[in-house]
Protein backbone atom coordinates (compact mmCIF):
# COMPACT_ATOMS: atom_id res chain seq x y z
CA UNK A 1 0.00 0.00 0.00
CA UNK A 2 2.81 2.40 0.91
CA UNK A 3 4.65 1.54 -2.30
CA UNK A 4 1.51 2.28 -4.30
CA UNK A 5 1.20 5.71 -2.68
CA UNK A 6 4.82 6.50 -3.47
CA UNK A 7 4.28 5.58 -7.12
CA UNK A 8 1.27 7.89 -7.39
CA UNK A 9 3.40 10.88 -6.30
CA UNK A 10 1.82 14.29 -5.58
CA UNK A 11 2.82 17.68 -4.20
CA UNK A 12 4.28 17.78 -0.69
CA UNK A 13 2.14 19.37 1.99
CA UNK A 14 4.91 21.79 2.87
CA UNK A 15 5.05 23.12 -0.69
CA UNK A 16 1.29 23.67 -0.80
CA UNK A 17 1.31 25.50 2.53
CA UNK A 18 4.26 27.61 1.40
CA UNK A 19 2.55 28.66 -1.85
CA UNK A 20 -0.63 29.60 0.01
CA UNK A 21 1.35 31.61 2.58
CA UNK A 22 3.25 33.40 -0.21
CA UNK A 23 0.05 34.36 -2.05
CA UNK A 24 -1.55 35.62 1.15
CA UNK A 25 1.56 37.63 1.97
CA UNK A 26 1.68 39.30 -1.45
CA UNK A 27 -2.04 40.06 -1.23
CA UNK A 28 -1.58 41.67 2.17
CA UNK A 29 1.39 43.71 0.91
CA UNK A 30 -0.58 45.03 -2.12
CA UNK A 31 -3.53 45.99 0.06
CA UNK A 32 -1.41 47.74 2.71
CA UNK A 33 0.75 49.47 0.07
CA UNK A 34 -2.39 50.91 -1.55
CA UNK A 35 -3.76 52.14 1.75
CA UNK A 36 -0.46 53.58 3.05
CA UNK A 37 0.18 55.33 -0.28
CA UNK A 38 -3.33 56.81 -0.14
CA UNK A 39 -2.73 58.04 3.39
CA UNK A 40 0.56 59.67 2.38
CA UNK A 41 -0.80 61.30 -0.79
CA UNK A 42 -4.38 62.25 0.20
CA UNK A 43 -4.52 61.81 3.95
CA UNK A 44 -7.12 59.02 3.98
CA UNK A 45 -7.48 55.35 3.15
CA UNK A 46 -9.20 54.76 -0.22
CA UNK A 47 -12.88 53.98 0.39
CA UNK A 48 -13.19 50.96 -1.91
CA UNK A 49 -9.74 49.48 -1.16
CA UNK A 50 -10.96 46.45 0.80
CA UNK A 51 -8.87 43.35 1.40
CA UNK A 52 -11.43 41.09 -0.32
CA UNK A 53 -11.07 43.08 -3.57
CA UNK A 54 -7.28 42.92 -3.54
CA UNK A 55 -6.95 39.73 -5.70
CA UNK A 56 -8.82 41.44 -8.55
CA UNK A 57 -6.61 44.49 -8.18
CA UNK A 58 -3.53 42.26 -8.35
CA UNK A 59 -4.69 40.71 -11.64
CA UNK A 60 -5.28 44.17 -13.09
CA UNK A 61 -1.90 45.48 -11.94
CA UNK A 62 -0.10 42.53 -13.53
CA UNK A 63 -1.44 43.60 -16.94
CA UNK A 64 -1.38 47.39 -16.37
CA UNK A 65 1.10 48.30 -13.58
CA UNK A 66 0.42 52.05 -13.95
CA UNK A 67 -3.39 51.92 -14.07
CA UNK A 68 -4.43 52.39 -10.45
CA UNK A 69 -8.07 53.41 -11.23
CA UNK A 70 -8.44 50.28 -13.38
CA UNK A 71 -7.18 48.11 -10.53
CA UNK A 72 -9.61 49.66 -8.04
CA UNK A 73 -12.68 50.60 -10.14
CA UNK A 74 -14.92 51.21 -7.12
CA UNK A 75 -12.67 53.82 -5.55
CA UNK A 76 -12.74 57.50 -6.37
CA UNK A 77 -9.81 58.55 -8.58
CA UNK A 78 -9.01 61.40 -6.22
CA UNK A 79 -8.46 59.00 -3.33
CA UNK A 80 -6.09 56.61 -5.12
CA UNK A 81 -2.32 57.20 -4.97
CA UNK A 82 -0.03 57.48 -7.94
CA UNK A 83 1.62 54.33 -9.31
CA UNK A 84 5.13 55.51 -8.39
CA UNK A 85 4.31 55.97 -4.71
CA UNK A 86 2.40 52.67 -4.62
CA UNK A 87 5.19 50.59 -6.15
CA UNK A 88 7.80 52.35 -4.01
CA UNK A 89 5.98 51.42 -0.80
CA UNK A 90 5.37 47.87 -2.06
CA UNK A 91 9.06 47.32 -2.87
CA UNK A 92 10.05 48.91 0.44
CA UNK A 93 7.81 46.49 2.33
CA UNK A 94 9.35 43.58 0.47
CA UNK A 95 12.90 44.73 1.27
CA UNK A 96 12.08 45.16 4.96
CA UNK A 97 10.56 41.67 5.17
CA UNK A 98 13.52 40.16 3.31
CA UNK A 99 16.01 41.86 5.64
CA UNK A 100 14.15 40.70 8.74
CA UNK A 101 14.01 37.13 7.40
CA UNK A 102 17.75 37.05 6.66
CA UNK A 103 18.53 38.48 10.10
CA UNK A 104 16.32 35.91 11.81
CA UNK A 105 17.93 33.04 9.90
CA UNK A 106 21.39 34.34 10.78
CA UNK A 107 20.52 34.57 14.48
CA UNK A 108 19.00 31.10 14.56
CA UNK A 109 21.98 29.59 12.73
CA UNK A 110 24.48 31.28 15.04
CA UNK A 111 22.61 30.15 18.15
CA UNK A 112 22.50 26.58 16.91
CA UNK A 113 26.21 26.61 16.05
CA UNK A 114 27.08 28.12 19.44
CA UNK A 115 25.00 25.54 21.30
CA UNK A 116 26.52 22.71 19.28
CA UNK A 117 30.07 23.90 20.04
CA UNK A 118 29.47 24.72 23.69
CA UNK A 119 31.70 22.40 25.75
CA UNK A 120 29.74 20.00 27.90
CA UNK A 121 30.76 19.68 31.56
CA UNK A 122 32.71 16.51 32.14
CA UNK A 123 30.78 13.76 33.84
CA UNK A 124 32.49 12.23 36.83
CA UNK A 125 33.68 8.77 36.05
CA UNK A 126 32.67 6.29 38.65
CA UNK A 127 33.61 2.71 38.88
CA UNK A 128 30.88 0.44 37.52
CA UNK A 129 28.93 -1.34 40.18
CA UNK A 130 28.77 -5.02 39.57
CA UNK A 131 25.26 -6.31 39.92
CA UNK A 132 24.81 -9.26 42.18
CA UNK A 133 24.42 -12.44 40.14
CA UNK A 134 21.06 -14.16 40.29
CA UNK A 135 20.86 -17.26 42.44
CA UNK A 136 21.85 -20.32 40.50
CA UNK A 137 21.31 -23.97 41.24
CA UNK A 138 24.11 -25.82 42.89
CA UNK A 139 26.65 -26.95 40.30
CA UNK A 140 26.99 -30.54 39.43
CA UNK A 141 30.48 -31.69 40.30
CA UNK A 142 31.08 -34.20 37.56
CA UNK A 143 34.41 -35.27 36.17
CA UNK A 144 36.61 -34.22 39.15
CA UNK A 145 40.11 -35.41 38.52
CA UNK A 146 42.33 -36.05 41.54
CA UNK A 147 46.08 -35.98 41.33
CA UNK A 148 48.72 -36.41 43.97
CA UNK A 149 47.61 -35.83 47.58
CA UNK A 150 44.79 -33.23 47.46
CA UNK A 151 45.73 -31.73 44.18
CA UNK A 152 42.82 -30.69 41.92
CA UNK A 153 42.78 -29.96 38.24
CA UNK A 154 42.93 -26.32 37.12
CA UNK A 155 39.80 -26.45 35.04
CA UNK A 156 41.62 -26.93 31.74
CA UNK A 157 42.75 -30.52 32.12
CA UNK A 158 46.17 -29.75 33.63
CA UNK A 159 47.14 -30.48 37.20
CA UNK A 160 47.41 -27.51 39.49
CA UNK A 161 49.34 -26.87 42.70
CA UNK A 162 47.26 -27.14 45.80
CA UNK A 163 44.31 -25.76 43.80
CA UNK A 164 44.47 -24.39 40.28
CA UNK A 165 44.19 -20.65 39.74
CA UNK A 166 41.55 -20.91 37.07
CA UNK A 167 43.90 -19.98 34.21
CA UNK A 168 46.06 -23.05 33.96
CA UNK A 169 48.72 -21.81 36.39
CA UNK A 170 49.44 -23.90 39.47
CA UNK A 171 48.55 -22.50 42.84
CA UNK A 172 51.29 -21.64 45.28
CA UNK A 173 49.74 -22.49 48.59
CA UNK A 174 47.57 -19.39 49.13
CA UNK A 175 44.48 -17.60 47.95
CA UNK A 176 44.28 -15.83 44.60
CA UNK A 177 44.62 -12.07 44.51
CA UNK A 178 41.39 -11.49 42.63
CA UNK A 179 43.13 -10.85 39.31
CA UNK A 180 43.96 -14.37 38.26
CA UNK A 181 47.36 -14.50 39.98
CA UNK A 182 48.13 -17.28 42.43
CA UNK A 183 48.27 -16.34 46.06
CA UNK A 184 50.05 -18.02 48.94
CA UNK A 185 47.33 -20.20 50.44
CA UNK A 186 46.27 -22.61 47.75
CA UNK A 187 43.16 -21.28 45.95
CA UNK A 188 42.90 -19.56 42.63
CA UNK A 189 40.21 -17.16 41.56
CA UNK A 190 37.80 -19.94 40.71
CA UNK A 191 37.23 -19.18 37.03
CA UNK A 192 38.15 -22.61 35.70
CA UNK A 193 35.98 -24.67 33.38
CA UNK A 194 37.18 -28.21 33.84
CA UNK A 195 34.99 -29.55 36.66
CA UNK A 196 32.09 -30.65 34.51
CA UNK A 197 29.30 -28.97 32.60
CA UNK A 198 27.55 -27.61 35.72
CA UNK A 199 30.70 -25.99 37.09
CA UNK A 200 31.50 -24.60 33.67
CA UNK A 201 28.19 -22.72 33.47
CA UNK A 202 28.29 -21.68 37.11
CA UNK A 203 31.80 -20.21 37.01
CA UNK A 204 31.11 -18.34 33.78
CA UNK A 205 28.19 -16.52 35.45
CA UNK A 206 30.38 -15.14 38.25
CA UNK A 207 31.39 -11.46 37.62
CA UNK A 208 35.05 -11.32 36.65
CA UNK A 209 37.46 -8.83 38.13
CA UNK A 210 39.21 -6.30 35.92
CA UNK A 211 42.71 -7.24 34.78
CA UNK A 212 45.64 -5.25 36.18
CA UNK A 213 46.70 -2.08 34.37
CA UNK A 214 49.88 -2.22 32.39
CA UNK A 215 51.06 0.97 34.07
CA UNK A 216 50.99 -0.61 37.52
CA UNK A 217 52.77 -3.97 37.28
CA UNK A 218 53.03 -6.08 40.42
CA UNK A 219 56.52 -7.22 41.14
CA UNK A 220 58.27 -8.92 44.00
CA UNK A 221 61.65 -7.39 43.20
CA UNK A 222 62.97 -4.81 45.64
CA UNK A 223 65.74 -2.27 45.02
CA UNK A 224 69.12 -3.02 46.45
CA UNK A 225 70.15 -1.47 49.73
CA UNK A 226 71.72 1.94 49.17
CA UNK A 227 70.36 2.30 45.63
CA UNK A 228 69.03 5.76 44.68
CA UNK A 229 65.23 6.12 44.73
CA UNK A 230 63.44 5.98 41.38
CA UNK A 231 62.69 9.35 39.76
CA UNK A 232 59.30 10.86 40.56
CA UNK A 233 56.69 10.86 37.85
CA UNK A 234 56.12 14.16 36.14
CA UNK A 235 52.54 15.44 36.25
CA UNK A 236 52.10 15.46 32.47
CA UNK A 237 48.37 14.92 32.71
CA UNK A 238 47.98 18.51 33.98
CA UNK A 239 49.96 20.09 31.12
CA UNK A 240 47.86 21.25 28.17
CA UNK A 241 45.44 18.35 28.44
CA UNK A 242 43.83 17.98 25.02
CA UNK A 243 45.61 21.13 23.80
CA UNK A 244 43.34 23.44 25.82
CA UNK A 245 44.96 26.31 27.70
CA UNK A 246 43.31 26.39 31.13
CA UNK A 247 46.05 28.09 33.19
CA UNK A 248 49.06 30.29 32.51
CA UNK A 249 52.08 28.58 30.98
CA UNK A 250 55.62 29.65 30.15
CA UNK A 251 56.65 27.25 27.39
CA UNK A 252 60.31 27.04 26.36
CA UNK A 253 60.42 25.72 22.81
CA UNK A 254 64.06 26.12 21.81
CA UNK A 255 65.54 28.06 18.91
CA UNK A 256 63.63 26.22 16.19
CA UNK A 257 60.85 28.46 14.94
CA UNK A 258 58.50 25.63 13.99
CA UNK A 259 59.00 23.49 17.09
CA UNK A 260 56.05 24.94 18.99
CA UNK A 261 53.53 24.27 16.21
CA UNK A 262 52.25 21.07 17.73
CA UNK A 263 51.38 22.92 20.93
CA UNK A 264 50.25 26.30 19.57
CA UNK A 265 47.85 25.08 16.89
CA UNK A 266 45.91 22.66 19.17
CA UNK A 267 45.71 25.42 21.79
CA UNK A 268 44.12 27.79 19.27
CA UNK A 269 41.63 25.16 18.11
CA UNK A 270 40.69 24.15 21.67
CA UNK A 271 39.89 27.69 22.88
CA UNK A 272 36.21 27.77 23.83
CA UNK A 273 35.89 31.57 23.88
CA UNK A 274 37.61 34.51 22.18
CA UNK A 275 41.30 34.07 21.46
CA UNK A 276 44.26 36.30 20.65
CA UNK A 277 47.05 34.61 18.71
CA UNK A 278 50.49 36.04 17.95
CA UNK A 279 52.41 34.20 15.28
CA UNK A 280 55.09 34.60 12.64
CA UNK A 281 54.18 31.32 10.96
CA UNK A 282 51.56 31.50 8.18
CA UNK A 283 50.86 27.80 8.67
CA UNK A 284 49.38 28.47 12.11
CA UNK A 285 46.85 30.82 10.56
CA UNK A 286 45.93 28.54 7.67
CA UNK A 287 45.56 25.45 9.87
CA UNK A 288 43.27 27.11 12.43
CA UNK A 289 41.30 29.86 10.69
CA UNK A 290 38.73 27.44 9.24
CA UNK A 291 37.53 26.10 12.58
CA UNK A 292 37.83 29.44 14.36
CA UNK A 293 35.69 31.19 11.74
CA UNK A 294 32.85 28.78 12.56
CA UNK A 295 32.92 29.90 16.18
CA UNK A 296 33.01 33.67 15.66
CA UNK A 297 34.45 36.54 13.60
CA UNK A 298 38.12 36.41 12.61
CA UNK A 299 40.38 39.48 12.36
CA UNK A 300 43.95 39.53 11.05
CA UNK A 301 46.24 42.38 12.07
CA UNK A 302 49.12 42.12 9.61
CA UNK A 303 50.68 45.56 9.07
CA UNK A 304 53.64 44.19 7.10
CA UNK A 305 51.40 42.14 4.74
CA UNK A 306 53.08 38.82 5.54
CA UNK A 307 49.88 36.84 4.91
CA UNK A 308 47.90 36.67 1.70
CA UNK A 309 44.44 37.40 3.10
CA UNK A 310 41.62 39.37 1.46
CA UNK A 311 40.93 41.77 4.32
CA UNK A 312 43.25 43.00 7.06
CA UNK A 313 42.35 44.75 10.26
CA UNK A 314 43.13 48.44 10.59
CA UNK A 315 43.67 49.69 14.12
CA UNK A 316 44.52 53.16 15.40
CA UNK A 317 47.17 52.89 18.15
CA UNK A 318 45.77 55.97 19.90
CA UNK A 319 42.21 54.62 20.00
CA UNK A 320 40.80 54.86 23.51
CA UNK A 321 43.57 57.20 24.68
CA UNK A 322 40.95 59.76 25.71
CA UNK A 323 41.28 57.97 29.05
CA UNK A 324 44.53 59.01 30.75
CA UNK A 325 45.24 55.52 32.07
CA UNK A 326 44.91 53.99 28.61
CA UNK A 327 47.22 56.65 27.15
CA UNK A 328 49.93 55.81 29.68
CA UNK A 329 49.63 52.05 29.10
CA UNK A 330 49.66 52.50 25.32
CA UNK A 331 52.75 54.70 25.40
CA UNK A 332 54.64 52.17 27.53
CA UNK A 333 53.63 49.38 25.15
CA UNK A 334 54.75 51.26 22.04
CA UNK A 335 58.16 51.97 23.58
CA UNK A 336 58.59 48.51 25.14
CA UNK A 337 60.59 46.94 22.25
CA UNK A 338 63.34 49.57 22.67
CA UNK A 339 63.55 49.35 26.45
CA UNK A 340 66.93 48.32 27.85
CA UNK A 341 68.32 47.52 31.28
CA UNK A 342 70.93 50.29 31.25
CA UNK A 343 70.46 52.79 34.07
CA UNK A 344 71.51 55.83 31.99
CA UNK A 345 68.84 55.04 29.39
CA UNK A 346 66.08 54.48 31.95
CA UNK A 347 65.64 58.25 32.47
CA UNK A 348 65.42 58.86 28.74
CA UNK A 349 62.90 56.04 28.40
CA UNK A 350 60.67 57.42 31.18
CA UNK A 351 60.82 60.88 29.58
CA UNK A 352 59.81 59.39 26.24
CA UNK A 353 56.85 57.67 27.91
CA UNK A 354 55.65 61.02 29.30
CA UNK A 355 55.95 62.74 25.91
CA UNK A 356 54.27 59.94 24.00
CA UNK A 357 51.34 59.53 26.40
CA UNK A 358 50.66 63.28 26.27
CA UNK A 359 50.73 63.24 22.47
CA UNK A 360 48.50 60.16 22.27
CA UNK A 361 46.02 61.78 24.65
CA UNK A 362 46.03 65.06 22.72
CA UNK A 363 45.49 63.32 19.37
CA UNK A 364 42.64 61.24 20.79
CA UNK A 365 40.70 64.06 22.44
CA UNK A 366 41.09 66.30 19.37
CA UNK A 367 40.17 63.58 16.86
CA UNK A 368 43.50 63.68 15.02
CA UNK A 369 44.86 60.67 13.08
CA UNK A 370 47.79 58.70 14.42
CA UNK A 371 50.22 60.21 11.92
CA UNK A 372 49.81 63.51 13.79
CA UNK A 373 51.75 61.96 16.69
CA UNK A 374 54.53 61.22 14.21
CA UNK A 375 54.60 64.90 13.20
CA UNK A 376 54.76 66.07 16.82
CA UNK A 377 57.67 63.72 17.47
CA UNK A 378 59.61 65.37 14.65
CA UNK A 379 60.03 68.43 16.89
CA UNK A 380 59.93 72.08 15.95
CA UNK A 381 56.92 74.36 16.28
CA UNK A 382 54.46 71.51 15.73
CA UNK A 383 55.07 70.21 19.26
CA UNK A 384 53.43 73.33 20.71
CA UNK A 385 50.16 72.35 19.04
CA UNK A 386 49.78 69.41 21.44
CA UNK A 387 50.29 71.72 24.43
CA UNK A 388 47.52 74.00 23.15
CA UNK A 389 45.10 71.07 22.74
CA UNK A 390 45.76 69.78 26.24
CA UNK A 391 45.27 73.27 27.68
CA UNK A 392 42.07 74.24 25.83
CA UNK A 393 40.19 71.00 25.21
CA UNK A 394 37.59 70.23 27.86
CA UNK A 395 38.16 66.46 27.55
CA UNK A 396 41.90 66.67 28.24
CA UNK A 397 43.35 65.43 31.52
CA UNK A 398 44.02 68.09 34.10
CA UNK A 399 47.66 69.12 34.46
CA UNK A 400 48.95 67.28 31.41
CA UNK A 401 49.56 70.46 29.41
CA UNK A 402 51.92 71.79 32.06
CA UNK A 403 53.68 68.43 32.34
CA UNK A 404 54.22 68.28 28.58
CA UNK A 405 55.44 71.87 28.43
CA UNK A 406 57.91 71.32 31.26
CA UNK A 407 59.37 68.24 29.56
CA UNK A 408 59.72 70.12 26.27
CA UNK A 409 61.57 73.08 27.80
CA UNK A 410 63.24 71.96 31.06
CA UNK A 411 66.04 69.62 29.88
CA UNK A 412 66.83 70.06 26.18
CA UNK A 413 69.33 67.20 26.01
CA UNK A 414 66.99 64.75 27.70
CA UNK A 415 64.12 66.00 25.52
CA UNK A 416 66.11 65.51 22.32
CA UNK A 417 67.10 61.98 23.33
CA UNK A 418 63.50 61.12 24.23
CA UNK A 419 62.19 62.53 20.95
CA UNK A 420 64.81 60.53 19.05
CA UNK A 421 63.63 57.38 20.84
CA UNK A 422 60.01 58.13 19.90
CA UNK A 423 60.99 58.84 16.28
CA UNK A 424 62.75 55.48 16.15
CA UNK A 425 59.65 53.81 17.58
CA UNK A 426 57.39 55.44 14.98
CA UNK A 427 59.83 54.96 12.10
CA UNK A 428 57.77 52.03 10.68
CA UNK A 429 55.09 54.58 9.75
CA UNK A 430 57.29 55.55 6.80
CA UNK A 431 56.12 52.31 5.17
CA UNK A 432 52.89 52.67 3.20
CA UNK A 433 51.43 49.36 4.40
CA UNK A 434 52.09 50.06 8.07
CA UNK A 435 50.83 53.64 7.86
CA UNK A 436 47.66 52.40 6.17
CA UNK A 437 47.16 49.78 8.93
CA UNK A 438 47.01 52.62 11.50
CA UNK A 439 44.26 54.52 9.67
CA UNK A 440 40.93 52.70 10.06
CA UNK A 441 37.75 53.92 8.43
CA UNK A 442 34.93 55.43 10.46
CA UNK A 443 32.93 52.20 10.39
CA UNK A 444 35.93 49.86 10.47
CA UNK A 445 38.46 49.10 13.15
CA UNK A 446 38.30 46.67 16.04
CA UNK A 447 35.36 46.67 18.44
CA UNK A 448 36.66 44.64 21.37
CA UNK A 449 33.25 44.54 23.05
CA UNK A 450 31.48 42.75 20.19
CA UNK A 451 34.59 40.72 19.34
CA UNK A 452 34.68 39.23 22.82
CA UNK A 453 30.93 38.67 23.02
CA UNK A 454 30.90 36.84 19.67
CA UNK A 455 33.89 34.63 20.61
CA UNK A 456 36.05 36.02 17.85
CA UNK A 457 39.69 35.35 17.02
CA UNK A 458 42.38 37.98 16.52
CA UNK A 459 45.57 36.95 14.71
CA UNK A 460 48.48 39.35 15.32
CA UNK A 461 51.02 38.53 12.61
CA UNK A 462 54.57 39.84 12.35
CA UNK A 463 58.15 38.87 11.72
CA UNK A 464 60.55 37.57 14.36
CA UNK A 465 62.97 40.33 15.38
CA UNK A 466 65.94 39.55 17.59
CA UNK A 467 67.48 43.04 17.81
CA UNK A 468 64.82 45.78 17.57
CA UNK A 469 67.43 48.54 17.70
CA UNK A 470 68.77 47.55 14.29
CA UNK A 471 65.51 46.45 12.69
CA UNK A 472 62.24 47.35 14.39
CA UNK A 473 59.59 46.44 11.85
CA UNK A 474 56.00 46.60 13.09
CA UNK A 475 56.88 45.34 16.59
CA UNK A 476 55.71 48.51 18.45
CA UNK A 477 52.27 48.32 16.84
CA UNK A 478 51.91 44.59 17.52
CA UNK A 479 52.95 45.11 21.13
CA UNK A 480 50.49 47.96 21.60
CA UNK A 481 47.59 45.91 20.18
CA UNK A 482 48.33 42.91 22.40
CA UNK A 483 48.59 45.20 25.42
CA UNK A 484 45.28 46.83 24.49
CA UNK A 485 43.49 43.46 24.38
CA UNK A 486 45.05 42.45 27.70
CA UNK A 487 43.88 45.70 29.28
CA UNK A 488 40.37 45.20 27.89
CA UNK A 489 40.20 41.63 29.18
CA UNK A 490 41.30 42.65 32.67
CA UNK A 491 38.72 45.46 32.79
CA UNK A 492 35.94 43.13 31.64
CA UNK A 493 36.93 40.53 34.24
CA UNK A 494 37.02 43.14 37.00
CA UNK A 495 33.57 44.40 36.02
CA UNK A 496 31.92 40.96 35.95
CA UNK A 497 30.02 39.64 38.95
CA UNK A 498 32.26 36.58 39.30
CA UNK A 499 35.48 38.54 38.85
CA UNK A 500 36.47 36.41 35.83
CA UNK A 501 35.49 35.99 32.19
CA UNK A 502 33.26 33.09 31.19
CA UNK A 503 33.96 31.85 28.56
CA UNK A 504 37.60 32.78 29.09
CA UNK A 505 39.67 34.98 26.81
CA UNK A 506 42.60 32.82 25.73
CA UNK A 507 46.01 34.27 24.83
CA UNK A 508 48.21 32.05 22.64
CA UNK A 509 51.41 34.09 22.34
CA UNK A 510 53.81 32.24 20.06
CA UNK A 511 57.36 33.61 20.21
CA UNK A 512 56.01 36.61 22.09
CA UNK A 513 59.45 38.02 22.97
CA UNK A 514 60.40 38.37 19.30
CA UNK A 515 56.96 39.54 18.10
CA UNK A 516 55.12 41.57 20.73
CA UNK A 517 56.89 41.90 24.12
CA UNK A 518 53.96 43.41 25.99
CA UNK A 519 55.11 45.04 29.25
CA UNK A 520 52.05 43.75 31.17
CA UNK A 521 52.72 40.10 30.31
CA UNK A 522 54.17 39.30 33.79
CA UNK A 523 50.96 40.52 35.44
CA UNK A 524 48.90 38.53 32.94
CA UNK A 525 50.79 35.32 33.75
CA UNK A 526 50.43 35.95 37.49
CA UNK A 527 46.69 36.73 37.60
CA UNK A 528 45.38 35.36 34.31
CA UNK A 529 44.00 32.10 35.68
CA UNK A 530 41.89 33.78 38.36
CA UNK A 531 40.56 36.41 35.93
CA UNK A 532 39.58 33.98 33.18
CA UNK A 533 42.53 34.97 30.98
CA UNK A 534 44.47 31.72 30.41
CA UNK A 535 47.76 32.35 28.64
CA UNK A 536 50.34 30.31 26.77
CA UNK A 537 53.56 32.32 26.36
CA UNK A 538 56.08 30.60 24.08
CA UNK A 539 59.70 31.62 24.70
CA UNK A 540 62.95 30.46 23.15
CA UNK A 541 65.08 30.66 26.27
CA UNK A 542 65.21 32.29 29.70
CA UNK A 543 67.92 34.62 28.40
CA UNK A 544 65.54 35.94 25.74
CA UNK A 545 62.89 36.65 28.36
CA UNK A 546 65.40 38.43 30.60
CA UNK A 547 66.50 40.63 27.71
CA UNK A 548 62.92 41.75 26.97
CA UNK A 549 61.43 42.09 30.47
CA UNK A 550 64.57 42.49 32.65
CA UNK A 551 63.00 40.00 35.09
CA UNK A 552 62.42 36.23 35.29
CA UNK A 553 59.11 36.25 33.45
CA UNK A 554 58.59 32.50 33.78
CA UNK A 555 58.33 32.68 37.58
CA UNK A 556 54.95 34.44 37.29
CA UNK A 557 53.35 31.58 35.32
CA UNK A 558 51.43 28.75 36.96
CA UNK A 559 53.47 26.11 35.13
CA UNK A 560 56.78 26.09 33.32
CA UNK A 561 57.04 23.66 30.42
CA UNK A 562 60.02 22.57 28.31
CA UNK A 563 59.21 21.25 24.85
CA UNK A 564 61.58 18.38 24.13
CA UNK A 565 64.43 16.80 26.03
CA UNK A 566 67.08 19.00 24.40
CA UNK A 567 65.32 22.16 25.54
CA UNK A 568 64.77 20.80 29.05
CA UNK A 569 68.43 19.79 29.41
CA UNK A 570 69.64 23.21 28.28
CA UNK A 571 67.59 25.20 30.81
CA UNK A 572 69.64 26.96 33.51
CA UNK A 573 69.21 26.27 37.24
CA UNK A 574 66.92 29.31 37.47
CA UNK A 575 64.18 27.13 35.92
CA UNK A 576 64.33 24.07 38.19
CA UNK A 577 60.70 22.91 37.97
CA UNK A 578 60.12 22.87 34.20
CA UNK A 579 57.91 19.98 33.10
CA UNK A 580 59.13 18.03 30.11
CA UNK A 581 56.67 17.81 27.25
CA UNK A 582 57.77 15.28 24.68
Amino acid sequence: MAAQKRQQGGLPDGLIVGVIAFLLGVTLMVWTATGIAGLLSHGSWPTDAHFTRTPGAMRALIGQPHDMPGAWPGAKPGELPGPGLFWGIFIGQFMVLFTVAVWALNVVTRLRTRDARRPQPPHPQTEPQLAAPPPLPAPRRRGRTHGRGETYGDGHGRPGGTYGDGHGRPGAGGYGDGHGRPGAGGYGDGRGKGEGDGLDAWFRSVPQAAPPRAADPITTEFPAVGAPPPPAREPRQAVLDGGEVTRTYALFAGPRGDQAKRVVQPAVLAAAGPALVTTADPDTYHQTVGNRSKLGPVHVYDPAHLLDVPGRLRWAPHGGCERPGTAGTRAAALLAPLRTARADEAIVHSTAVVLLRCWLHAAAVDGRPFRQVHRWAAGGAAAADAVRILRTDTGAASGWSGELESVLHAHPERRDAAQALIRQTLEPLNSVHIRDACNPSRTGGLDLESWGAERGTLYVVGERIEDPRTHLGAMPLLTALVSSVVEHGRCMAAGSSAGRLDPPLTFVLDDVAALAPAPDLPELLAAGTAAGLPTLAVLRSPEQAMARWQAPLWQHADLRVALGDDTADSLPPSVPDAIRLR
